[in-house]
């Protein structure tokens, strides 16, 4: 990626691309076909949530787009659940909630609203979903400040969990994986899909290494971290706040 942190796309824009993509965002079986192994990490990180923690009351779905991994773990779960629904982009929230109210009995709550910007209560979540949302995060005080945040408003002994693109430690090994992706897009529409999701990611995204992320977590407070799956420039993985 080129594209220097300061030149990448603003919150506007980032919203507008989405607002006119909810259709490739509304298939649960597929997830998005840009992100490698897309339904095995929302499998994983459903039946993690529900492994690891006691009692799932009300859960936050962080850039939930149109709502999958919220109607995944409703559909695992087995009984109806507290949501608040939280994204940039109006047309993603609003068939969230439509796909979301029609099995499930529970609050249903939709916020539109940059993470960093909305204002949720300590202690408030049993479950958070972050999936491909992180990535938009830029300096190392942009992702500590997120990640914070995040602890601060996980409930003792709930749990957070996140797929999402990454990026790798040592240039070499991140060229060696970006290579794998680019066949993997090639395969599923051709060059000309693969240079256009290369291009988005350059101009939008700012991942970083799964591991960068999982000792962030740790530092800011979980007790416990798991790496559930990783597969090329993707990965699947949480952590779990100490009860009080």
């Amino acid at each position: 990626m080129n594209t220097p942190l300061h030149s990448k796309s603003t919150i506007s824009e980032i919203r507008t691309r989405f607002d006119g993509d909810v259709e490739r965002f509304s298939n649960l079986s597929t997830g998005q076909s840009a992100t490698i192994d897309a339904p095995l990490a929302m499998e994983l990180i459903t039946r993690a949530a529900i492994s690891a923690t006691p009692q799932i009351r009300r859960i936050l779905d962080i850039g939930c787009g149109a709502g999958n991994n919220t109607l995944k773990l409703r559909e695992v779960l087995g009984h109806d659940l507290a949501a608040d629904l939280l994204d940039l982009s109006e047309p993603m929230l609003a068939r969230a909630r439509e796909r979301l109210q029609a099995v499930n009995a529970g609050e249903i709550c939709t916020i539109q609203s940059d993470f960093r910007d909305a204002e949720l209560a300590p202690d408030s979540y049993d479950v958070i979903l972050a999936a491909a949302v992180l990535h938009h995060l830029r300096d190392d005080s942009d992702w500590r400040m997120a990640f914070e945040k995040i602890y601060r408003i996980t409930a003792p002994g709930g749990s957070v969990w996140i797929t999402d693109l990454v990026s790798h430690e040592t240039d070499a090994v991140h060229a060696m994986m970006w290579a794998r992706y680019g066949e993997y897009l090639t395969s599923l529409n051709g060059e000309e899909y693969r240079d256009k999701v290369f291009a988005y990611i350059d101009q939008e995204d700012s991942p970083r290494p799964v591991t960068y992320q999982l000792e962030l977590l740790r530092s800011v407070g979980f007790q416990h971290v798991e790496l559930l799956h990783k597969n090329s420039c993707f990965a699947a993985f949480g952590a779990i706040k100490r009860s009080e």
